[in-house]
């Protein structure tokens, strides 16, 4: 099997899915880094979130364009049936709850149009950077859950698998104290263990990360998952 690619989420997705014109779904959002990238690349773009913090820094950010951002949760989503040509998980099938997460993937299906897309990218449980975000919080057992409710929503007929790409993600940070503040954006429980493992997490970091061009970079193993609502 071929060692897999250095791509960017965002480089990879545009390869194989038109985002121009496309009303495209943001499902956990977070800061809506995201949404603004797709936007500029032509969309009609909603963020979901339902992290009061990043919901927050989502909507005080500079537009790029017409997106709007709303409150809501993964398993019941606040969009009327039909609505969206697309529905992405970047990054955050594995944060809704285990039992709900066959629900959030029903829910992208609900709001799609028949024949539209889920994309669903997840993190895989290996590499550096996940040696480090382990500290605070072992994400195994919900990523492979995550990946789970995707067969699972696929052996159900709810969507066709069109592809399944499997890739390493560059992860930038700009400093230790970007890190952890992003570590702790997610709730205030990772906000307080962060800060807690705060020496450990630094010196691991340190060690892991390639410093270059100013920054920290990781490799982050990762998954896409593309698919068509039946």
């Amino acid at each position: 099997m071929p060692e897999p690619v250095r791509r960017r989420a965002l480089d990879l997705i545009a390869e194989r899915v038109e985002l121009a014109g496309k009303r495209i779904v943001d499902v956990g959002c977070g800061e809506g880094g995201l949404v603004r990238a797709l936007v500029q690349r032509g969309a009609r773009v909603t963020g979901v979130e339902c992290g009061a913090e990043m919901l927050a820094a989502a909507r005080a950010a500079e537009p790029a364009g017409d997106e709007r951002y709303l409150e809501g949760v993964g398993q019941a989503l606040p969009l009327p049936d039909g609505c969206a040509d697309l529905v992405v998980f970047m990054n955050s099938l594995h944060h809704v709850p285990v039992p709900h997460m066959g629900a959030a993937l029903a829910e992208a299906g609900r709001v799609l149009v028949p024949g539209g897309l889920a994309l669903v990218n997840e993190p895989i449980a290996d590499g550096a950077f996940f040696q480090l975000t382990r500290l605070v919080e072992d994400e195994v057992e919900v990523r492979a859950a995550a990946l789970a409710a995707v067969r699972n929503a696929c052996a159900a007929g709810l969507f066709t698998e069109q592809a399944e790409i499997v890739y390493l993600n560059p992860v930038r940070m700009e400093s230790f104290e970007a890190f952890a503040a992003r570590m702790g954006r997610i709730d205030a429980a990772r906000k307080a263990l962060v800060a807690e493992k705060a020496p450990l997490l630094r010196d691991l970091f340190h060690r892991l990360a390639e410093a270059r061009d100013g920054a920290f970079h990781f490799d982050q193993p990762a998954r896409l998952n593309i698919l068509a609502r039946a």
